[in-house]
């Protein structure tokens, strides 16, 4: 049966970690041993050849080799043998000029001639080789024999049994063994150590299901509608989805950066850093309103979400101002059954004059109020948006009017973006009068130049001054929120949108009580040739707005 390869990462890490080990440490053995015989012979040459230059120096044996005779119980043999005995070689063979023995091991083979080669030594050199004799292979050291005036009279051959180098050749491979056993062992103990680590952080995932993982969540995180900013522990970008480039203005490049770098200092940037906690914290980038949660992770970082509620703002703000209406009407409904009953009373008792007359002054209240905005505004979103709080205020018991100085022709850049500042701030004064005894707003538009001034004034109880910068921040209300949603978006838009244009939003107190708004668009007002045409042009609903 074929075995095969584990899925398991513990497994295959342990597996392929114990072979490289096992691998590492049978070359090492091997580069250890492959020299080491070469060595041992260098060895037993150079101790032959120091046992053969200590004999060759032994005095009076030069003279025993000229004045007697090569026989087995001759000076030359007796030193010879007590030599080789005390130093355990294998033979010392001493001979002549000639090549002629006058020791050896076996006493039969004195007086014959050696059978190597003794030219080189009895030329004066040394010489250290490992060589086939009549005792077998063995290492061997010659050296000239001289007599006291320098003549070489003879040559001294000492040899060293090979068994004995290859004895110590295998005396050595077992401890060699077990360090390299030792080696193993303790390579394949750290080897498991870090597979059974690598287990417990990959949850013991096999290697595929770990690329599937990986594969699956780049395109989740691509595909969701939703943006995801994930953070390391020093606060920079790790990851960012298509989405969160979307919301947030950041591309791929921005990975890598800290995020106070790639997006600035404000309430986004506090938010997604943590500066800023709670659950659903609403917070307000570029013209976009979003909704970001934040979730720490095990090693400091953070995973961020966001969620675009721009068009759900929008939405609610619409039911807002859909309330308002049917509130208007309602009350509208019976104002005018009032009228109406009037009228026929008045009919009724013959009294035409005064029918006509009531009817002429119920009508020209509207009018009056319609032909004043229409002249003072000139663009029709404005103007629009002007009669229909005028409308709204009135049915709130409040007054709206439209300041003298107010002249705005209708060159209007932006009208989308004005209509968004003006009614959040109409509707952020018609909150902040309720309930006061003279609820009333007054409201300024003024071109000076292509600059465009909006002030809004009400007769509230004003902001005080430490929550004067409070007011513009997204999410900070003093209102409980309303069933569609989070308050506290208003203001923040107001002053996004001004600062966008490079303008300002600010909020002093009024003359009289109360407070101002004034906010400052430049380049809000276009010339004659890029005025925007009528297909440009779209009311933006408003609604619920800043309160205080």
């Amino acid at each position: 049966m074929r075995i095969g390869w584990p899925r398991r990462v513990f497994s295959q890490v342990l597996l392929t970690q114990l072979v490289i080990a096992a691998g590492v440490t049978a070359l090492a053995t091997g580069l250890f041993l492959a020299p080491l015989s070469t060595q041992l012979d260098d060895q037993a040459m150079r101790r032959a050849l120091a046992i053969a230059q200590t004999t060759a120096a032994r005095p009076g044996l030069a003279d025993a080799v000229g004045t007697t005779r090569p026989t087995p119980h001759g000076p030359v043999q007796s030193e010879a043998e007590r030599i080789r005995r005390s130093t355990g070689a294998e033979y010392v063979v001493i001979m002549d000029d000639h090549g002629v023995r006058w020791s050896h091991p076996s006493p039969d083979r004195i007086g014959r001639h050696v059978s190597t080669d003794p030219s080189r030594a009895l030329a004066g050199h040394e010489v250290m080789q490992i060589d086939n004799g009549t005792l077998g292979r063995s290492a061997r050291g010659k050296v000239p024999l001289r007599n006291g005036e320098g003549g070489i009279v003879g040559a001294v051959s000492v040899g060293i049994a090979y068994e004995s180098v290859r004895d110590r050749l295998l005396a050595v491979v077992p401890g060699l063994l077990v360090y390299a056993g030792g080696a193993l062992a303790v390579a394949a103990l750290a080897s498991y150590v870090v597979s059974r680590r690598l287990q417990r952080r990959t949850h013991d995932l096999a290697f595929s299901d770990i690329s599937a993982l990986l594969a699956e969540r780049e395109a989740m995180l691509h595909g969701i509608r939703e943006g995801v900013v994930a953070l390391d522990a020093r606060g920079r970008i790790r990851l960012l989805n298509d989405e969160a480039q979307r919301l947030l203005g950041l591309d791929a490049r921005d990975t890598g950066r800290p995020l106070d770098e790639a997006l600035g200092p404000g309430r986004t940037t506090d938010v997604l850093a943590g500066r800023v906690t709670g659950e659903d914290l609403l917070t307000v980038s570029a013209n976009r309103v979003l909704v970001a949660n934040r979730m720490p992770t095990d090693d400091g970082g953070a995973v961020a979400t966001l969620r675009d509620r721009t068009e759900l703002e929008r939405l609610g703000r619409e039911l807002d101002g859909t309330h308002g209406l049917i509130d208007a009407l309602r009350a509208q409904d019976h104002e005018h059954a009032n009228r109406l009953h009037t009228l026929l009373g008045l009919l009724e008792l013959g009294l035409h004059d005064e029918a006509v007359e009531f009817v002429t002054e119920a009508v020209g209240v509207h009018r009056a109020t319609a032909e004043q905005v229409a002249e003072q505004v000139r663009d029709p979103l404005l103007a629009a948006l002007l009669v229909g709080k005028a409308t709204v205020a009135a049915e709130r018991g409040a007054s709206l009017r439209i300041s003298r100085r107010t002249s705005l022709p209708d060159r209007v850049v932006d009208p989308r973006g004005l209509v968004t500042v003006l009614g959040n701030l109409v509707d952020n004064a018609l909150d902040a009068t309720a309930g006061t005894p003279r609820p009333e707003v007054e409201v300024e538009l003024r071109a000076e130049g292509r600059t465009a001034i909006l002030r809004v004034g009400d007769r509230g109880p004003g902001v005080p001054p430490e929550h004067r910068e409070l007011i513009f921040t997204e999410g900070w209300s003093t209102k409980e929120p309303p069933t569609h949603g989070g308050r506290g978006i208003g203001l923040a838009l107001v002053r996004r949108l001004a600062e966008r244009q490079g303008g300002s939003a600010t909020v002093a107190d009024r003359e009289g009580g109360g407070a101002e708004f004034t906010v400052v668009l430049p380049e809000a007002l276009a010339t004659a040739l890029d005025r925007p045409g009528p297909d440009e042009a779209g009311l933006t609903a408003t609604g619920t707005g800043e309160t205080r």
